[in-house]
C-alpha cells in the first residue's frame, strides 16, 4: 500500500513520484477489473468496522483510491510537466477502468455508467486560474477522440465557465479564459452525422458550451483567436449559427483587426445562414480610416472589402460611398496603399455603371466649389457621396510617383469591363517598391544615323556625300 500512498507520491524526486504513478495505476486498474472497491454509496472507514472481511477490505480499498485520486488531481497542478503528464494518463485509465467496472449502483435503466464526477474534476483542474495548461491539454487531445470522453468533457467545460466567471463577475480573467480556449479548440467535432451515436445531442452541447464561454467579455487577442477559427470549426457544428450574433458585435467594438474579422463572421452568417443584419455595411464603412492604410492587416482588409462589395446588388448610394470615401483617404496615404486602393476605386465602377456619375458628373455655372461630401457622418446614406465625385482622383494625377500617377491617369479613359486583379498588390510593401524603381532597366540602342556610315574617312566623296546628309 505505500505505493499509492502520498511518501512516494508527494516525493521531491521525479522518478520516484514517476514510479508511484505507474504502481498506483496499475493497482488500482486491476482492482477495478476485479471488482475488489466497494460498489455504491460508499460509508466511513468507522462505520465499516462491524460486517464480514471481505466487506471491510473493499470499503478500505475504495478510500484508499479514492484517497489516490485526489492526489493525482493535486499532481496535475506540479511544476514539473512528465509528473502532470503521468498522472492525467493515470486518472483517465481510472475513467476508462470505472466506465467499464462502475463504482455505483446503476439504476435498472442504465445499461452504462460515466464516471462524470471524476472527468469534471479533472477538466477543473485542466482549466486553471493560475497556471498556462496549453501543453497539458494538448496532451489531454487524444482522449477527446472518445465520444463519450468529449461529451462529458464538454458539458463539464460549460458548468466550469458559468460557475468561474460568475464568481469573478464576469470580469476578465486571461490564464483561465486561455486554458478553456485552448481546450475547447482542440475538440474536433465529426461533421457526419454517421460518425456519432447521438449526433444532435453532442451537438447541442458543443454550441451551448461555446456560446456559454464566449457570452463573457474576453482578453483582447482572445477574440482574433476565436474569429480565426470561428468559420471552420465553430460555425458548421452549431444547430443555430445565428445565435453568435451577440459575440460578432462584442467583438466588433473592440477595433482594429478583430472588428474586420468580426464583420467577415457576420459576412458568412448573413450570406450562408440568411441572417439579417442592415448594419452591416455601416459598420464596414466606419472601418475606413487613415489607419487602415498602415496596419499590418491591411492586405486582409481589402481583400475581405473586396469580398464583401462584390454583389452587383447593392445599393449605388452605398457604392458610391466607399468609393468617395476611399478616394479621400487616399489623398494623404502612401504609394503602396494608393496602388490598391485606386484598382480598387475602378472596380467598384465597374460593377456598378450607375457610379460612373462621379466620373462624369455635368457641371453648371452656379455650381458651388464646395464638395458636398460628408466625410464626417458615419451613414453612408446620408453621406451625400453622389451628389460628390472623385476630384481626389484627379489630383492624384500629379503624385511623385510616377505608378500611382499613372494609375490616377486611367480615370481618363473609359474603363474597361475587365476588372483589375488587385491581389498582386495586396502584400507589396516600399521596400519592394522601392527596389523596383530603382531597378536599372536595359536602355535601348538610340540610331545617331539614318544610315550607317562605314567608309567616312576613306574618300573625298563619301565624305561629301556624309556633309550633304547633315
Amino acid at each position: 500500500m505505500c505505493l499509492c500512498s502520498p511518501c512516494l507520491l508527494q516525493s521531491e524526486k521525479e522518478k520516484d513520484v514517476i514510479s508511484a504513478v505507474s504502481s498506483s495505476s496499475k493497482l488500482f486498474c486491476t482492482l477495478l477489473e476485479r471488482k475488489d472497491l466497494f460498489i455504491g454509496k460508499l460509508p466511513g472507514e468507522e462505520e465499516a468496522l462491524s460486517g464480514d472481511a471481505e466487506e471491510k477490505y473493499r470499503i478500505f480499498m475504495r478510500h484508499r483510491y479514492n484517497s489516490c485520486v485526489e492526489v493525482m488531481l493535486e499532481l496535475l497542478g506540479h511544476e514539473v510537466h512528465s509528473i502532470k503528464e503521468s498522472a492525467l494518463c493515470c486518472l483517465m485509465k481510472f475513467a476508462a477502468g470505472e466506465g467499464q467496472h462502475p463504482l455505483e449502483d446503476l439504476d435498472w435503466s442504465e445499461h452504462y455508467s460515466f464516471p462524470r464526477e471524476l472527468i469534471q474534476a479533472v477538466v477543473g483542474r485542466l482549466l486553471s486560474k493560475t497556471t498556462d495548461n496549453s501543453l497539458l491539454i494538448s496532451r489531454f487531445q487524444e482522449f477527446l477522440e472518445m465520444e463519450d470522453v468529449r461529451y462529458y468533457v464538454m458539458s463539464s467545460i460549460r458548468e466550469n465557465v458559468g460557475k468561474v466567471m460568475d464568481k469573478n463577475k464576469g470580469a476578465v480573467a486571461p490564464i483561465y479564459q486561455s486554458n478553456v480556449f485552448t481546450l475547447m479548440s482542440n475538440i474536433s467535432m465529426p461533421s457526419q452525422e454517421s460518425e456519432l451515436t447521438n449526433f444532435m445531442e453532442h451537438k447541442r452541447v458543443f454550441e451551448r458550451m461555446w456560446l456559454g464561454f464566449l457570452k463573457y467579455k474576453l482578453p483582447s487577442s482572445m477574440y482574433k483567436k476565436v474569429l480565426v477559427i470561428l468559420h471552420d470549426s465553430i460555425l458548421p457544428h452549431m444547430s443555430k449559427p445565428t445565435l453568435m450574433i451577440d459575440f460578432l458585435t462584442a467583438a466588433y467594438e473592440v477595433g482594429g483587426a478583430i472588428s474586420l474579422l468580426a464583420l467577415n463572421g457576420l459576412f458568412v452568417l448573413i450570406h450562408q445562414h440568411n441572417l439579417d443584419y442592415p448594419d452591416f455595411y455601416k459598420k464596414l464603412y466606419n472601418l475606413l480610416e487613415p489607419s487602415v492604410f498602415h496596419v499590418k492587416y491591411r492586405a486582409r482588409f481589402f481583400h475581405l472589402a473586396n469580398l464583401f462589395l462584390s454583389s452587383s446588388h447593392l445599393p449605388v448610394y452605398l457604392v458610391a460611398a466607399f468609393a468617395k470615401r476611399l478616394a479621400r483617404l487616399a489623398l494623404t496615404a502612401p504609394p503602396t496603399a494608393l496602388l490598391i486602393v485606386l484598382p480598387f476605386i475602378y472596380n467598384l465602377i465597374r460593377r456598378h455603371p450607375s457610379c460612373r456619375v462621379l466620373i462624369h458628373k455635368p457641371s453648371t455655372e452656379d455650381e458651388s466649389m464646395e464638395d458636398p461630401y460628408l466625410m464626417d457622418e458615419e451613414d453612408p446614406a446620408q453621406c451625400c457621396a453622389l451628389e460628390s465625385s472623385l476630384w481626389e482622383v484627379k489630383t492624384l494625377q500629379r503624385h511623385y510617383h510616377p505608378d500611382v500617377a499613372k494609375a490616377a491617369m486611367l480615370i481618363n479613359t473609359p474603363l474597361s469591363e475587365q476588372e483589375d486583379d488587385i491581389s498582386e498588390v495586396l502584400e507589396i510593401t516600399a521596400y519592394e517598391l522601392m527596389e523596383r524603381d530603382l531597378k536599372q532597366t536595359q536602355t535601348k540602342s538610340i540610331p545617331l544615323e539614318f544610315e550607317t556610315a562605314s567608309q567616312l574617312l576613306k574618300g573625298g566623296d563619301v565624305l561629301g556625300q556624309h556633309f550633304c546628309l547633315n
